[in-house]
């Protein structure tokens, strides 16, 4: 079984932007995901960001947009639709995000089911811990997921992602105590010939309740709230300066 920054570079990567159904309808949307934080543009840092989906939405209106990911390919794409705007792209493992802030931030996001890539509860408790160290006093926060406590069973694990004349992905997920293991499998028509591949990688099985808890714990104001397309959403408010921007000096465990 892959690593998630593994099976992303083999498997995800290259059909990103046709998997979430072209770049013109995942930037609407983005667009449509971030309209409620739009209000006061400001430094914004998205956690990751991927081709720019949330990215170019946040510096379109006007946000300086520090925008991490580990993909060098998606990023390659991010830094093509962000030329000649405000957007920082840096290949960086989201632990590290705290490196690379220019000042405390305004707005931070976690969107799109990254949250459960992190490796373990530990690096979540951790990740939350910087995240209310690096937002000033009135900074926001907002994390979308999707609820895996309660998974599909039998047929239902074998969910179809998109489809076209030459390319077929479908997702299947298997359950574990933890973490849900996910199966990528995607077809592809080469003339008359048809291949497959599979992928796996594991991701976290995350309570909405429980990232809530482990947000207040780190001092920010939170709510949980249905988020865009069948994920919940995490938004927190740092209610308070945390008395010291940036991270832990040890290396994430």
């Amino acid at each position: 079984m892959n690593t998630v920054h593994d099976h992303y570079a083999r498997h995800l990567a290259p059909i990103y932007t046709w998997m979430v159904g072209g770049i013109e309808q995942a930037l609407a949307l983005g667009a449509q995901d971030m309209a409620p934080f739009l209000g006061r543009p400001g430094y914004a840092v998205d956690l990751g960001a991927g081709f720019g989906m949330h990215s170019m939405a946040l510096a379109r209106a006007g946000f300086e947009v520090l925008a991490l990911d580990r993909s060098a390919q998606l990023l390659a794409e991010l830094r093509a639709q962000a030329a000649g705007w405000p957007v920082e792209a840096v290949e960086a493992d989201l632990l590290r995000f705290t490196a690379h802030l220019r000042r405390p931030a305004d707005l931070i996001l976690c969107m799109g089911d990254t949250l459960p890539h992190l490796r373990s509860l530990r690096q979540v408790e951790r990740l939350m811990q910087d995240v209310a160290r690096s937002l000033r006093p009135g900074g926001r926060f907002v994390a979308s997921f999707r609820d895996y406590r309660q998974l599909p069973q039998g047929e239902l694990r074998f969910i179809p992602v998109r489809s076209d004349a030459d390319r077929i992905l479908t997702c299947g997920l298997e359950v574990r105590r933890t973490r849900v293991l996910v199966h990528d499998i995607l077809q592809e028509r080469t003339g008359a010939t048809w291949s497959m591949r599979v992928g796996s990688y594991a991701k976290l099985r995350l309570s909405p309740d429980g990232v809530r808890r482990t947000a207040e714990a780190a001092g920010l104001r939170c709510r949980v709230e249905p988020g865009p397309r069948g994920m919940v959403q995490v938004l927190g408010e740092a209610v308070a300066p945390s008395g010291h921007f940036g991270s832990h000096d040890e290396p994430p465990p």
